[in-house]
């Protein structure tokens, strides 16, 4: 197999344990959302304080995730050839910019876990 073919059966290989680390952010997702509806119904700040601490972690997962989703990006930049087509060279600059902004909406939505201390803002991954 040729080598650009096993680069992308790696990256299909990688993704499949990024849908499984997806999948436990659903779920801790969840959990939060529990924990935020105690928050809301009995003003529990013991509730309050687990939600923070959960969405904490799930944006800091979230996070390095999207960091390698970045890496994988700059590396097909690297990896284009001057006789790639003009549609995969654009193809391939849009995927990092659309990487590049979902790192910078998951910093974004990290800073907001961690300084909303009294739930005003409603944060979900996306």
């Amino acid at each position: 197999m040729s080598n650009e073919i096993n680069n992308k059966l790696r990256q299909i290989s990688n993704e499949n344990y990024i849908w499984l680390i997806y999948i436990g952010i659903i779920f801790f997702s969840w959990i939060a959302n529990n924990y935020e509806k105690r928050y809301f119904i009995y003003k529990d700040i013991e509730s309050r304080r687990k939600y923070q601490r959960l969405m904490i972690i799930i944006f800091s997962v979230l996070i390095i995730v999207y960091l390698y989703l970045l890496k994988s990006s700059m590396e097909d930049i690297k990896n284009l050839k001057p006789s790639d087509s003009e549609k995969k060279k654009r193809l391939v600059y849009l995927s990092f910019l659309g990487s590049l902004f979902i790192v910078l909406s998951g910093i974004i939505f990290l800073y907001i876990a961690i300084n909303d201390e009294e739930l005003e803002i409603e944060i979900a991954f996306n």
